[in-house]
């Protein structure tokens, strides 16, 4: 964990972060709200309005209190950390102030209604006609994009703040944190509609076995991309995108410019297909809805793009199916379906980095005559998805051995995911500022891309309609009334 004169690694040190805001959010259920000053962004057109403490009991603070709060709370933590890596701690210091307000500013921006909002509705009630409908992950594109001018055109500044700029740590403590809140959708998924459940398990079982393995013979033998390229833009491409993409490089020990490259392109592909699979599932799904929401989880591939692609094509069939057939589907099955496979998804991103840990120690790495000790696996297995383990694994066992308290849970977790998305809207910013546009040509950033748009959108894509229609062809949500 700790070598001599060199401090703790990011992995673990990204652990014992997540773990940390995961025990202060569980504070709840002692009657101590430990995370409640946390600052929650809502979609807005009054920026005034934009901004409020997560939990009411701090609502003194007011938004730019929150804000702060949050600010200070973050820098002592990742101060700390910055001292554990026996990294320049004042330089850091200066860094993280400068990366954090920058970050949270394109959050902000991406959060404005007329970028944000996604359905005719939510339009509706915002009183505006038009929108790009990019959802509030738009703040990570703006953060990337931001990141990438600063990286690219201010070198001097992006000198100054690289202590700071860390997009490995912050990512891996965000998916620590994710754990606890998937748990918390996977124990409502449990009371819901069992039969759902287990098609999404089974359709997601058979798309890791076919997408994973189809990406990654294409990228070798087409595309000639090395075995340290080849696995990241698998997992990245065909499982949950970023979070896989980072787990995966972890487990094979890749450059950190890998995953990163991979992670940038997984959120601007998210993006297209959102403004085109929903619209597309309309107009040709509008009679098997659950197949739709299925197609929307296992082709999306980042979470808030799923989701969010799973309530817009609930909003379109719900809407098409009332005037052509007069059938009024009850609201959220069609998104929980989009939801409950998109949740399978990421659960299984632990244990494919502990399986490709494997095959990379025993196999691909190993020598002749020479062989692997169980250390070995040990040493490259990702120590931050143990974290997201045991978060998922502890919210999901609350919930399902204590049903009542699920308020409590969801109030926790709540909390806990405000600093997830903090950390998400940290790490794009540090991925645009560490892309250099011509070393980013030069490690092949072009051919990447082509591997990408031909995999996702030549098959990817398709294999999760058919495994849509396999697995939920004939189930219809409820009918209201």
């Amino acid at each position: 964990m700790v070598e001599k004169g060199r401090g703790i690694s990011e992995d673990w040190l990204a652990l014992w972060l997540g773990l940390f805001i995961f025990v202060l959010s569980l504070g709840v259920f002692v009657g101590a709200d430990l995370l409640g000053f946390g600052i929650a962004t809502s979609v807005w057109t009054d920026l005034s309005k934009a901004l409020t403490p997560v939990s009411k009991a701090y609502a003194g603070l007011g938004g730019i209190g929150s804000l702060i709060a949050t600010y200070l709370f973050l820098l002592v933590i990742m101060t700390i950390g910055a001292a554990l890596l026996r990294a320049k701690v004042g330089r850091f210091i200066v860094g993280f102030t400068f990366v954090f307000w920058v970050a949270y500013i394109c959050w902000i921006i991406g959060s404005w209604a007329h970028i944000a909002l996604t359905t005719p509705g939510d339009m509706q009630k915002f009183g505006i006609t038009w929108s790009l409908k990019l959802t509030p992950e738009a703040g990570f594109i703006v953060a990337l994009v931001v990141g990438l001018i600063v990286g690219n055109f201010f070198p001097r500044l992006s000198g100054k703040i690289t202590e700071a700029v860390r997009p490995e740590m912050y990512i891996k403590t965000a998916v620590v944190i994710l754990g606890g809140f998937l748990g918390v959708v996977a124990a409502e998924r449990l009371a819901l509609a069992t039969a759902v459940m287990f098609l999404g398990l089974c359709a997601i079982i058979v798309a890791y076995l076919i997408y994973w393995a189809l990406v990654y013979l294409i990228a070798r033998k087409w595309f000639k991309f090395s075995r340290e390229w080849a696995a990241p833009l698998a997992s990245g491409i065909s499982i949950c995108g970023v979070s896989a993409a980072i787990a995966t490089g972890g487990a094979i020990r890749s450059r950190p410019i890998i995953p990163i490259m991979v992670s940038s392109l997984v959120v601007i592909f998210a993006v297209v297909e959102l403004l085109i699979l929903p619209f597309l599932a309309q107009s040709t799904l509008w009679k098997e809805p659950m197949v739709a929401g299925a197609w929307m989880g296992l082709a999306v591939k980042t979470d808030g793009a799923a989701v969010a692609s799973g309530a817009v094509t609930d909003s379109l069939i719900r809407a098409k199916a009332m005037a052509m057939e007069g059938i009024n589907y009850k609201e959220g099955w069609i998104m929980g379906a989009a939801t409950t496979v998109k949740v399978f998804i990421d659960i299984f991103i632990g244990i494919w980095a502990f399986i490709l840990a494997i095959i990379w120690t025993t196999k691909i790495e190993a020598r002749p005559g020479q062989r692997i000790q169980a250390i070995e696996i040990w040493r490259r297995f990702p120590k931050f998805v143990i974290g997201y383990m045991i978060t998922f694994i502890v919210i999901l066992w609350v919930g399902i051995a204590s049903a009542g308290s699920m308020g409590q849970i969801k109030t926790a977790m709540g909390e806990g995911n405000i600093f997830r998305v903090i950390f998400f809207q940290l790490t794009f910013f540090a991925i645009g500022v560490v892309s250099n546009f011509r070393k980013l040509w030069e490690e092949g950033i072009g051919k990447l891309a082509a591997v990408y748009l031909f995999c996702l959108f030549g098959f990817i894509i398709w294999i999760g309609l058919l495994i849509s229609w396999i697995f939920f062809h004939g189930v219809k949500p409820p009918i209201v009334g």
